[in-house]
């Protein structure tokens, strides 16, 4: 049974009564099952694993002077170090079992926590001084040993020895570590307790106002889990409401399901007000599931006396059986009395509560194993003995990755699905630029600004929006009487009908000089979609690495490099539009194609606006064709059909206005598509694909990581952040008292 003391008083110990051969109340019924229970217990709790999960174990709180340390020396048989005031400021753990050999004592410090108040993994158990066989010895080892406790910077043998005014002075207040006295042989009960520093109500004039606090979580650590047993001390001499240990006991434990409660110090319950205390041996007064006890353990001056341990059990039963109110209380309430009593019903109590919590144990152990692996597993990869080979391992894999996706993957969220809706929305731009010719004079175009657009084009383009016959502004567009204006402008020493060039380039160059603002968007368009991937990829592969730096200096390697390869690419669409201010084709065929076929498409409009009459004439009527006809064969001439018909009318003086926008438009036709094709092609080939092409030298060149330097850099860059290292120390740490704990009770299944 583990007894957990939460308190120590200032009245006298029990030292005269332990020197004279006083020992616990040793059980002999106990069964040897109930002692490998507690054996097992005991060997879990010194593993550690009652941080992570929930040991059964009770759990003793009181107010100062409470009696509970009396109790506790009169269970165990030894005494506990004292002062005025409180004085355990270590819990002080004692683990009794009876045996046939010869008394003795084994005390050792356990550390939970390193000097620096950080859980250890495996709980370090480390044994204090030699064997005791004289009781007489304990209560100074154990002072001496919480000192070693209190000073976890020191060597603990600088304890051992020496005057107390030769000790340092005690770097902590208090402490989780623990100090543990291991006590066997014959007569000695088989139970365990741990005396823990008493709840403080004030700390004086040189105390530290924050040790309040920090007793009351200690206790709290204890009394808050499910598994804990509350072994409720309270001293009949003073008010029951004005003990702070019930309230904190009740505040955890608020049905009383788990609290046991001990009444200590009958004999000094002013007079007349014994009745009141005896609601609580009935269970009528803040009843608990397991009852109140009431003990009463020798006086000071009968300690003082040297009265025995026989001596004092049988005054005991001797103030229960004689002393009113006690001796008169019914025969069912007199197993609450007595401290043999309170202590077989401790036993049975958490017995019960091993066996029960066993099973449960191992689950809760297996469970905090897996979610201790799954947190790991979620940590950054712990770096490697060899930074060099990681890092370069790091730059090689987020190389390949950035080349698979320049090259393209099939997944909508791609870099070239992306920057796609950019490339069609170029290719409509490019196409925009068209010129708006209208085969007809400004003054009567007015009313022909739309008109049906070519048919030969239906197959070629998916978007007709802005294309000739389309909506355009009527002050957007160029009629032929202006076209004709600057031919006759341009003329300088050419033969009649013929005209320079340059008036074909000028209209070329109002649409070419059009295209570099589309292509610049496209291509920072691209930028932007390519960086953004990178950037993502980049914390992918870096983010979780180190302590960042690794990922900051990776990120502006290759924010230089992808400027570099923008300034390449703008540089490579500035030279593409230079080379579009120079009208040239090699492709003559298509260009001539398109020349005739636009030149018929214009003259066709045209005449239907200037001839419309005859020759809506001539599609309706067919007997005026044939009437027509019929006349030329009269005059001598035969020979001529119906569709000839339009060539006799006069020739239009705006045929080679109408030539020089054929031209033009033909010559935007082959233009347009190199360029929205070339522009994409630049961009895919120097940006997109250029990022990739000496990406993973850049890096390890800037980076420096092959230099003279390249050792120490990678040391830098491989450093785990603060956090994630004691994340991981801390689950490494848990994982290693859990499976202590575990290899603890599969020996014993």
């Amino acid at each position: 049974m583990s007894v957990y003391d939460t308190n120590s008083e200032s009245d006298t110990g029990f030292a005269d009564f332990v020197k004279g051969g006083g020992v616990g109340l040793a059980n002999p019924a106990v069964s040897k099952s109930r002692r490998r229970l507690l054996d097992l217990i005991n060997r879990l709790h010194s593993t550690g694993a009652q941080v992570d999960i929930d040991l059964p174990q009770i759990a003793v709180t009181g107010s100062q002077s409470a009696g509970k340390s009396s109790l506790i020396e009169s269970i165990s048989g030894i005494t506990l170090p004292r002062a005025t005031g409180t004085c355990t400021r270590c819990p002080t753990e004692c683990r009794l079992a009876s045996s046939t050999e010869t008394w003795k004592s084994i005390i050792s410090l356990r550390f939970i926590k390193d000097a620096n108040g950080q859980l250890l993994g495996t709980a370090r158990n480390e044994q204090f001084g030699e064997v005791i066989h004289d009781k007489a010895e304990v209560e100074e080892r154990i002072r001496r040993a919480q000192r070693a406790i209190l000073n976890p910077n020191r060597r603990s043998t600088d304890f051992l020895e020496g005057e107390d005014e030769d000790l340092p002075e005690n770097l902590l207040s208090f402490s989780t570590n623990c100090v543990s006295v291991q006590i066997t042989g014959p007569g000695v009960a088989d139970l365990s307790f741990c005396d823990l520093p008493g709840l403080i109500a004030s700390v004086g004039s040189t105390g530290n106002e924050g040790d309040i606090k920090l007793v009351k979580t200690l206790v709290e650590s204890y009394i808050s889990k499910p598994s804990c047993l509350i072994l409720l001390t309270v001293a009949c001499e003073t008010d029951f409401e004005n003990q702070g240990a019930h309230h904190l006991a009740k505040m955890h434990d608020p049905e009383g399901k788990r609290t046991i409660g001990v009444l200590t110090k009958p004999d000094r319950i002013p007079p007349g007000d014994e009745a009141g205390w005896l609601n609580f041996i009935r269970n009528e007064r803040e009843p608990l599931e397991n009852n109140w006890y009431c003990v009463k353990q020798p006086s000071s001056s009968d300690i003082k006396n040297g009265i025995t341990w026989a001596e004092a059990r049988t005054k005991e039963n001797e103030f229960f059986a004689m002393t009113t109110p006690w001796a008169e209380v019914d025969p069912m309430y007199q197993r609450y009395l007595r401290t043999s009593n309170l202590v077989e019903r401790l036993s049975n109590i958490l017995s019960d509560l091993i066996s029960k919590r066993l099973p449960d144990i191992q689950v809760e152990l297996e469970h905090a194993m897996e979610g201790a692996l799954d947190q790991l597993a979620k940590l950054p990869k712990e770096p490697s003995k060899n930074p060099l080979h990681e890092i370069s391992a790091l730059l090689a894999a987020f190389s390949m990755d950035v080349s698979k996706h320049v090259e393209g993957k099939p997944d909508e969220e791609g870099i070239l699905q992306s920057i796609r809706p950019a490339q069609e929305m170029f290719k409509r731009d490019i196409r925009g630029t068209v010129p708006q010719f209208r085969p007809f004079e400004r003054s009567v175009a007015g009313d022909q600004v739309l008109f049906a657009a070519p048919s030969f084009l239906s197959n070629e383009e998916d978007d007709k929006a802005g294309y000739d016959g389309g909506g355009e502004a009527f002050h957007d567009c160029i009629c032929v009487d202006e076209v004709h204006t600057r031919t006759l402008h341009a003329r300088t020493r050419e033969l009649p009908g013929h005209y320079p060039f340059v008036v074909q380039t000028s209209y070329i160059l109002t649409f070419t000089e059009k295209w570099h603002t589309p292509a610049k968007i496209l291509c920072r368009s691209v930028y932007g979609v390519l960086t953004e991937l990178i950037n993502r990829l980049i914390t992918e592969h870096f983010g979780s690495f180190g302590q960042q730096l690794l990922e900051q200096r990776v990120r502006v390697c290759v924010q230089e490099h992808l400027k570099k390869q923008l300034e390449q690419t703008e540089a490579r669409i500035e030279w593409l539009v230079k080379l579009e201010a120079l009208p040239y084709t090699l492709n003559t065929h298509y260009l001539s194609d398109y020349t005739e076929k636009f030149l018929a498409y214009y003259k066709g409009a045209r005449s239907k606006q200037e001839h419309g009459a005859l020759t809506s004439a001539l599609e309706s009527s067919h007997s005026t064709v044939s009437e027509i006809l019929s006349g030329l064969n009269t005059v001598g001439i035969s020979g001529v059909q119906g569709e000839d018909l339009a060539k006799l009318l006069p020739a239009d003086r705006m045929e080679a206005s109408l030539r020089i926008m054929a031209d033009v438009r033909a010559y935007f036709q082959v233009a347009y598509k190199r360029f929205a094709d070339n522009v994409p092609l630049a961009i895919d080939y120097d940006l997109v694909r250029g990022v990739d092409r000496g990406l993973l030298a850049t890096l390890s060149e800037r980076l420096g990581i092959y230099g003279s330097n390249g050792k120490d850099i990678c040391e830098e860059l491989t450093q785990e952040s603060p956090q994630v290292a004691g994340r991981r120390e801390e689950l490494m740490k848990k994982l290693e008292r859990l499976q202590s704990a575990s290899e603890e009770l599969m020996g014993t299944s």
